[in-house]
């Protein structure tokens, strides 16, 4: 336990008018540096995730936290960016920087808006996040490349449009009592799994219900050695962090498998010394809904191709044995890329210090994380828990 959370921020998630890139990160530093009791000049270094690929024209982003404040002058800033798991990526460098001993204290920003740009235009920049020689042309962009993968896992498992449209349905209930989603309405099973002029389909089996939201939002940490996070208000402290970065071209890995994925789990679990039975709950990358399922088998709940047995015993409600996404995950929450990750941080240390209102759950002590860069191809895992 060499790094801790001791404060956070997180805007609302959705298209946000009055926002830009700049006022959205300026807005998260204040209120993390608020929370954390702290002030510019105790943060060591900034690290800045924002994917953006052509979302902002301002490319050059990371000296825009220095926006919140002068005093922030001089000290370090990077910007990072792996894709989805961007934030992720920005959160273990800041860790990295701690383990080092080159920092005691770091801001950790995540951004994205996405809103602004023409729905043609959001297409292809994402599918910038898969292989492009193999990917390219995918019809439906990345939402495409995911219907594949869907159309895949069907063949080999048989078909699993309920399991698909409980996924959908359990995170939109999660998701209405979550003050930072961007949708906060029950759909229900039948909603979920029955195509209309309201829920057609997208990409081979999957719906508009089975893909994640085009959203603007921002989230921030400060993170500290455990020494200095001992002396704040409150610790939650990485227990494990692991990152197994996979083959980007799908043809050269069993895409149905998330392998890398899988790898990182086993990687963070091994660290931590437990098993994924001792973790109160989960907030994992449902890009879209077959991910979350096919994940539940790379974590090891299920064995491969009995992912759907998870959602239809409950075990993955918010009072299951394994809750996962008791935040409404991406799929009601939001997926503002850059942002992702940081916010799957923020609100899994919310659980542990029981902060977390209406999507608390029971009695938290061990909370896990998995955020995914294209199609399984940046595999970050977290094992946070609570000391303070």
């Amino acid at each position: 336990m060499t790094a801790c959370i001791v404060g956070w921020a997180h805007t609302p998630f959705g298209k946000l008018d009055t926002e830009t890139v700049e006022s959205l990160i300026v807005r998260v530093t204040d209120e993390a540096l608020e929370h954390a009791g702290i002030g510019p000049e105790d943060v060591d270094e900034v690290v800045l995730g924002h994917f953006n690929g052509g979302f902002s024209p301002q490319e050059f982003t990371a000296s825009l936290v220095f926006q919140a404040s002068d005093r922030f002058r001089f000290k370090p800033a990077t910007r990072v960016e792996n894709a989805c798991a961007t934030g992720s990526a920005a959160v273990h460098q800041a860790i990295k920087t701690i383990e080092a001993k080159r920092a005691r204290t770091v801001l950790v920003v995540g951004v994205e808006q996405m809103t602004t740009t023409p729905g043609p235009e959001i297409g292809n920049i994402l599918l910038k996040a898969s292989y492009l020689p193999e990917d390219g042309d995918t019809k439906g962009g990345f939402a495409g490349v995911f219907g594949k993968i869907a159309g895949l896992y069907f063949q080999r498992y048989g078909d699993q449009s309920d399991a698909l449209a409980m996924i959908a349905a359990k995170n939109h209930r999660n998701g209405v009592d979550n003050p930072y989603a961007q949708m906060r309405k029950d759909l229900g099973f039948e909603f979920c799994r029955t195509e209309s002029d309201k829920n057609p389909f997208v990409a081979g089996p999957l719906k508009r219900t089975d893909c994640s939201l085009v959203s603007d939002g921002a989230a921030a940490l400060v993170i500290a050695d455990t020494e200095t996070a001992l002396r704040m208000k409150r610790a939650v402290a990485f227990r494990a962090t692991a990152h197994a970065q996979d083959f980007l071209p799908m043809s050269k890995r069993d895409i149905v498998r998330f392998e890398g994925c899988a790898e990182a789990w086993r990687r963070a679990l091994d660290q931590a010394g437990i098993q994924l039975s001792d973790l109160s709950f989960v907030e994992t990358h449902d890009c879209f809904t077959i991910a979350e399922l096919i994940e539940y088998e790379a974590m090891g709940l299920t064995p491969p191709g009995q992912g759907a047995i998870a959602v239809k015993e409950g075990w993955t409600q918010r009072d299951g044995k394994l809750p996962v996404n008791p935040s409404g995950g991406l799929k009601a929450k939001g997926h503002p890329i850059g942002a992702t990750g940081v916010s799957m941080h923020v609100l899994s240390a919310m659980q542990l210090c029981e902060e977390a209102g209406g999507i608390q759950v029971r009695n938290p002590k061990l909370g896990g994380i998995f955020n995914m860069g294209g199609a399984a191809v940046a595999n970050y895992v977290s094992v946070l828990e609570r000391i303070k």
